[in-house]
Formats: C-alpha cells, structure tokens, sequence
C-alpha cells in the first residue's frame, strides 16, 4: 500500500545516499497523485552550493517533470523538517502538502507553517526515529 510510510522510506534511501557522498543525510521525493515524480538528497558539499538542500533539488526536477512551476496535487515527504529556505520554497511551488520525518530541533524559532503557502497541508513525525538517527550517525561521526 502506497502510503506516508512507503514514500518515507524512500526518502530514507536517498538520505543514506547522501551520507554515503559525505553530505549531510537528507532525503526526500515528491509525489503527484501517489506517483513519484523526483528524488533527491543534499547536494550542498558535492555543488559547493549552500543552497543545494535536498528539497531545492527535488523543487526543480519535479516542475521539470511536471513542466509547470506550481506543485498543485504533488507532496513532499523529506526526511527532516524543511528549513527556513526551504519551506518559503515550497510556498512559491505552491505544493499542496508536506510530510517531514525528524522535527528540526536547532531552527525551530520560526513556525514554518507561516512561510507555507495557505492551502499547504504540513505535519511531521514519519519514520522520525529513523530519519534522526541518520542525522545523529552523520554528526556524531563528523565531531570524532
């Protein structure tokens, strides 16, 4: 059954490419009409980009895909709560929902909901143990 679980761990996978390309480990895809339509990780060391986060990336290939700028009936489902840049991003795209896995805990100081265009739907906490030990194994690793 193809559910927030199902796409959730797909992003999960593109999160462990990441860390396996020494990037910070974070996934995501975005579906239409529950048909993936991008996949993406972060990019930020490999493209020297900070910009390069996981849902920029998949922001750009999806409207590619879809050849058209608004994301209406498509979701996002990453891996750990869009930054800030990242969820006025997702407001520009116009995406009708997000799924996060792990809550970001450091840049929680502004409610992204707000950033969020209106008709977006937005909740968290999928796989989120999951997603945060990816995240844990990845800074615990870099602090040795």
């Amino acid at each position: 059954m193809l559910d927030d679980n199902y796409f959730m761990r797909i992003a999960i996978n593109e999160a462990q490419i990441a860390l396996e390309q020494g990037e910070i480990p974070i996934g995501c895809v975005i579906t239409c009409n529950n048909i993936i339509i991008a996949k993406a990780h972060n990019l930020t060391q490999t493209l020297n980009d900070t910009t390069s986060h996981a849902e920029m990336q998949a922001f750009t290939a999806a409207s590619n895909y879809l050849g058209a700028k608004y994301l209406h009936n498509c979701t996002l489902y990453v891996t750990l709560e869009p930054c800030n840049m990242c969820a006025a991003a997702a407001a520009w795209t116009q995406i009708s929902r997000i799924v996060y896995g792990a809550s970001d805990t450091i840049h929680t100081h502004i409610d992204k909901k707000l950033l969020l265009h209106p008709k977006t739907e937005y909740s968290g906490g999928v796989l989120a143990e999951e997603c945060k030990d990816l995240l844990t194994q990845f800074f615990s690793a870099k602090r040795k």
